[in-house]
């Protein structure tokens, strides 16, 4: 298992261009653990905001009676991707935020599978 701050620091390690990321716990929104490389990119907001994200999905699906479980949520801005990712109990989350034109989003979604799936 791995902690939320060393989660933080191994994706930071595999992708150093990325613009921010953090270890969300998704009852509270709180950031367990985060980091940006923009000096103005609120991490802390973003993480309380995409906890909603999350929260109205997991609200849709079951009134959609869809028994389905979330894999992740990919939000495809202007130039940014924005990728989050529940852990396998889903009481954590990995928010990702990425230049479009910098990183392959199938790589970034492969790190966020395997550093969910060893978060504790």
């Amino acid at each position: 298992m791995s902690s939320p701050k060393q989660t933080v620091k191994e994706i930071l390690d595999e992708l150093p261009t990325l613009l921010a990321v953090a270890v969300v716990e998704t009852e509270t929104g709180m950031a367990l653990a985060s980091h940006s490389n923009i000096s103005d990119f609120d991490i802390d907001t973003a993480a309380a905001y995409n906890t909603e994200v999350v929260k109205q999905k997991l609200k849709a699906i079951s009134a959609l009676k869809l028994n389905q479980t979330i894999q992740d949520i990919l939000l495809t801005l202007t130039d940014q991707l924005h990728v989050i990712k529940l852990s396998s109990k889903g009481d954590k989350f990995i928010y990702l935020a990425v230049n479009a034109r910098d990183t392959n989003l199938a790589v970034a979604r492969q790190i966020l599978k395997s550093h969910t799936a060893v978060l504790n």
